[in-house]
């Protein structure tokens, strides 16, 4: 029994072991969410940078994908930002550099940028440059599988209103509630109100009815 005990240890425990160094290793990419997004739509992206060596981060570039515009960013306290452009005056790409300590150690943290999606199908992969404190520089450039891979999000058919009209829906679905409140509450008012209107009709039937019977004596 101890003997295959000690044969299943030898196997199991090499084997979580390194599932648990592999995911940790996977989890520590640098990934831009969403994974999938639609053609023509303005989406919010959000790119994280983990930090896997024993130094801190203090400067990351981030390369805009064929046929994606990036139009706006969130600042990000700590960091200042700055953007290359192409003849058209679009940007090709754009840079966080660290004011202060970057990011540690153990630490990660997310820019956020708007981008508008080309209007036809596609793989739009993100290619990264992480710059350490000690001068080194990760390239996130290549395929999936690759020791470095750069992220990629599936840009599927669809229509720009699906993000961009999306608060215009939401007004339009509050409007429809709004009408239905009120309807609901106008047929309430009349089914409370109908026997009110028909009990006064009967009193008043019933003083004239009265009336009439007292004449005639």
């Amino acid at each position: 029994m101890k003997r295959t005990i000690k044969k299943i240890s030898k196997v199991f425990l090499p084997t979580v072991l390194g599932l648990l160094l592999f995911s940790s290793v996977a989890s520590a990419h640098v990934t831009v969410a969403p994974k999938t997004s639609t053609t023509g739509a303005w989406e919010t992206y959000t790119v994280k940078v983990p930090v896997e060596k024993d130094v801190a981060t203090t400067k990351f570039t981030l390369k805009a994908p064929a046929g994606v515009e990036i139009k706006s960013y969130q600042p990000v306290p700590g960091w200042k930002y700055s953007d290359e452009k192409d003849a058209n005056g679009i940007v090709k790409s754009i840079t966080f550099e660290a004011t202060g300590d970057g990011i540690l150690p153990g630490q990660f943290q997310q820019f956020t940028f708007v981008g508008k999606n080309p209007e036809n199908a596609t793989k739009a992969a993100w290619d990264a440059f992480q710059y350490y404190k000690d001068g080194n520089v990760v390239e996130w450039t290549g395929d999936e599988g690759a020791e470095s891979p750069h992220s990629i999000t599936e840009i599927v058919s669809g229509t720009s209103s699906d993000h961009h009209d999306g608060n215009a829906k939401m007004e339009d679905t509050k409007k429809e509630e709004t009408k239905t409140i009120v309807a609901k509450t106008t047929d309430s008012d009349n089914s409370n109100t109908l026997p009110l209107i028909l009990s006064v009709v009967s009193v008043l039937l019933s003083l004239v009815a009265m009336v009439v019977a007292i004449r005639k004596k």
